[in-house]
């Protein structure tokens, strides 16, 4: 287990990529470009086009002589069908599972490894929140494709987003004693200069994307923007935004509109609204399609990656964030997120305390699910 955050690493370059007609194209140039190793870490998984896209350009790989390891989690890829998996395995792809699902595991099969990253040649790693699905493909029409971002990233953070993915593949046989670089290319290195910092979580105690961001909401002075698909937030969370919105920060929360894959988890998150408006947090719900990103932005620092704030993923999953301090990549967040807003509905006050009462009972009875959960925890 890590027992410390990664350390800021400066001369980094992130390009931030949105929706997946976008960041698939780029993963797959990164692959099909691969003369050493590929390492493909993903949850969310199930064969379709998408899968089909990097199940061949993997294999192709291969062909090459490069070395491909690919990790999938039990339950996120439940949906990859078992030809698609020996497919892989006769063309020499490395697949793992993690985790798969037994009964005689009772709650140790909640445990999930909900990151994702790509990792090529230890030159260019992706992270962000999308999977392997035909849910999250742009380009043939769908307008109800899941909206989401993956962030690009090269120079030295890169070897941290390694050394996490070989500590995790390696997780039971080689347990990590010390950082280690890996090597890299040093050359663009004043080209580079945005400094950056990998995150992890390994449950609770060792949560540092959130710890990171608690200390973050806190030091704000400028604006608290949070984008999630699932706001189930903790006290912790919640005062931390309630204190930023009274000091006059501009503090916002974007959260999927009617377009949800989960709407059991929106009506509990509703049941949070009334206390965060009344205390001048602005709320939004995203109208388009369903808003997947997972992105916070505290004046010019940024966090981007596979974690949803909300208090499962704190406890059952691992997860990992890229975190960056640069200004012109905060910049790119806020050209990108006041495009989110704009095609948002703003939640008000006073109009929240006029919604009508099977709209409280069905925020209070998915409360009590949510809550429920809370006690598996």
């Amino acid at each position: 287990m890590f027992t410390t955050p990664f350390p800021w690493r400066g001369g980094n370059q992130f390009t931030l990529h949105v929706d997946g007609e976008h960041y698939f194209a780029r993963m797959l140039d990164a692959i099909n470009s691969a003369q050493r190793s590929v390492a493909l870490e993903m949850y969310l998984c199930a064969s379709g086009e998408v899968f089909t896209r990097f199940r061949d350009a993997l294999i192709a790989a291969t062909s090459r002589s490069v070395s491909v390891r690919v990790l999938l989690d039990g339950y996120g890829s439940s949906e990859v069908v078992l030809a698609d998996r020996e497919i892989l395995l006769a063309n020499g792809v490395h697949l793992h599972i993690y985790n798969p699902i037994k009964l005689q595991q009772g709650l140790k099969n909640l445990l999930r490894n909900h990151r994702k990253s790509l990792i090529v040649d230890d030159n260019v790693a992706f992270t962000g929140g999308a999977g392997l699905t035909d849910e999250f493909m742009t380009d043939r029409g769908n307008e109800r494709a899941w909206r989401d971002v993956m962030l690009e990233i090269r120079g030295p953070a890169v070897n941290d987003w390694q050394l996490l993915f070989d500590h995790t593949w390696n997780t039971l046989r080689q347990p990590l004693k010390s950082y280690r670089m890996i090597r890299i290319n040093r050359s663009s290195d004043n080209n580079m200069p945005a400094k950056g910092r990998v995150v992890t979580s390994y449950g609770p105690q060792a949560h540092y994307v959130l710890q990171s961001l608690y200390k973050k909401i806190k030091a704000a002075r400028e604006r608290v923007w949070i984008v999630t698909p699932y706001f189930v937030p903790s006290w912790n969370l919640r005062h931390r935004l309630i204190a930023a919105a009274r000091f006059g920060v501009d503090t916002r929360v974007l959260v999927p509109g009617a377009h949800t894959d989960h709407p059991t988890i929106r009506r509990a998150s509703q049941r949070y609204y009334a206390q965060l408006l009344n205390a001048g947090v602005r709320i939004f719900e995203y109208q388009p399609r369903f808003i997947h990103t997972k992105v916070a932005l505290c004046d010019n620092w940024a966090t981007v990656g596979s974690t949803n704030f909300d208090r499962w993923n704190v406890r059952w999953n691992l997860d990992a964030n890229q975190e960056v301090a640069d200004i012109n990549f905060a910049t790119q967040l806020v050209t990108m997120l006041d495009a989110d807003f704009a095609e948002s509905i703003e939640l008000r006050s006073c109009d929240w305390q006029r919604r009508p009462w099977h709209q409280r009972l069905l925020e209070w009875f998915s409360g009590l699910l949510e809550r429920w959960s809370g006690w598996l925890k």
